[in-house]
């Protein structure tokens, strides 16, 4: 049952423009940054990251729209729950945030762990759903990766997902972990240093490192509830997926047999952090996508040509 409350206001100093609220919602509080007025749009991000992943991207959507990015269950600021990791609870936490703020209609942005819940929203409420936007992930063992998965998951999904392994060995190492990944996701560019610091200080420490792997332990559930999603029913949300290096298509080939509207695009020269490492590019191709006047709903959509830097 969903039982949303939102709570506590407060600015951000840093990010002029940016509220900070608390929002109570099915059993866990969020951490949730607020930009701009118009249609809502719901920003979820990934490993190992906050909502501040979006900081180059929010203020130019926050133009025309009401940008809504969470900590997601365990991350950041947010609750440090003991379970709840897999996508299906994942996506009820973004239903009931939207419910709590009194969002009837969203257009819905997923990245990385991200990804899974985006999809499961949009499948379950597309009506609430208006658009889907999904980058650098995959959806359980839906046909359409095993090019990428020819040589098996990358090496951090098994050390995730071994229960206490991976928090123990990485407790008091946090930054170095956390650096490796934003200098692969950014093709060894890096990233601000003010969002580098934030994202180390939200995954430092044995339980923030818990609940971040409880992603990874929960993908065999995910894993099944996107499957029971799929043969219970379609896409029928216009839907775009957006990939870079490493995942490329292979999202937008899982998606191609079960949606009914949509678009691919690959952002060249880009890493698996795309809106700290290519925003300009995500943004030309976010923009036009969520734009009212788009392409409506109903019509056909097909791949188009890879984006660019």
């Amino acid at each position: 049952m969903l039982t949303p409350v939102a709570s506590s206001h407060s600015s951000d100093p840093r990010h002029p423009g940016v509220e900070l609220r608390r929002v109570a919602v099915n059993g866990v509080e969020l951490d949730v940054a607020l930009q701009g007025e118009g249609p809502a749009v719901l920003l979820l991000h990934g490993f190992p990251h906050t909502w501040q992943l979006w900081t180059r991207v929010m203020g130019p959507l926050a133009e025309h729209h009401r940008v809504v990015a969470p900590d997601m269950r365990g991350a950041g600021a947010s609750t440090r729950a003991a379970d709840g990791y897999d996508a299906g609870t994942l996506a009820c936490d973004a239903e009931a945030l939207l419910e709590a703020l009194g969002v009837r209609s969203a257009d819905v942005v997923g990245i990385d762990a991200g990804t899974p819940p985006a999809f499961l929203l949009a499948m379950r409420r597309p009506d609430l759903v208006r658009r889907l936007v999904v980058m650098e992930s995959l959806l359980g063992g839906l046909p359409g990766a095993e090019e990428f998965l020819a040589r098996g998951a990358p090496w951090w999904f098994g050390f995730h997902a071994v229960p206490g392994l991976a928090e123990t060995v990485l407790t008091g190492h946090e930054a170095r972990y956390v650096d490796w990944f934003l200098d692969a996701g950014s093709l060894g560019e890096g990233v601000d240093p003010a969002v580098r610091d934030a994202f180390v200080r939200a995954y430092t420490g044995t339980e923030a490192l818990r609940c971040a792997f409880s992603y990874y332990r929960a993908l065999p559930t995910s894993g099944e509830q996107i499957a029971q999603a799929v043969a219970g029913g379609r896409l029928t949300v216009p839907t775009m997926a957006v990939g870079a290096r490493p995942v490329g298509r292979a999202l937008e080939r899982q998606l191609r047999p079960v949606a009914d509207h949509l678009v691919g695009h690959v952002i060249e020269d880009c890493g698996h952090i795309i809106p700290l490492h290519r925003p300009e590019g995500l943004l030309r191709l976010l923009e036009p996508f969520l734009a009212a006047g788009g392409t409506p709903s109903g019509a056909p959509m097909t791949s188009g040509p890879a984006g660019s830097r």
